[in-house]
């Protein structure tokens, strides 16, 4: 049961600090620049959490309530990409999901890289 708190507390604190970035506005532009990099410091965040559990054997509900509540509520993905395919910009769409999953991936590594290299 206290996993489930973990991972709800966590959760609320991605989902929360989610919306609040989604509130910078970058103007002219129909591509969804600020919903990329959200996901790009959540992967990156993942990637530290992941490394760092590794390391210094963190509790597991530390884990839950890091990389699932807090990252997991962080993270957005497929609701963007919809937009843009729904919108008829299949283009932007494609670059959009092309350039989301390989930088996510590339932060996923350079996060767990990080700990590695400087702890």
């Amino acid at each position: 049961m206290l996993e489930c708190f973990a991972v709800g507390i966590g959760g609320f604190i991605g989902a929360v600090s989610r919306y609040l970035m989604g509130l910078i506005i970058i103007k002219d532009t129909t591509f969804p620049f600020m919903t990329m990099m959200i996901n790009i410091i959540g992967a990156f965040v993942i990637g530290l959490v992941v490394a760092l559990a590794s390391k210094y054997n963190l509790e597991s509900r530390w884990i839950l309530f890091l990389k699932t509540g807090v990252c997991g509520g962080f993270t957005t993905f497929s609701l963007e990409s919809m937009n843009l395919l729904s919108d008829g910009k299949f283009l932007m769409a494609g670059g959009y999901i092309l350039l989301s999953v390989s930088l996510c991936l590339l932060f996923v590594y350079l996060g767990n890289l990080c700990v590695k290299v400087l702890l």
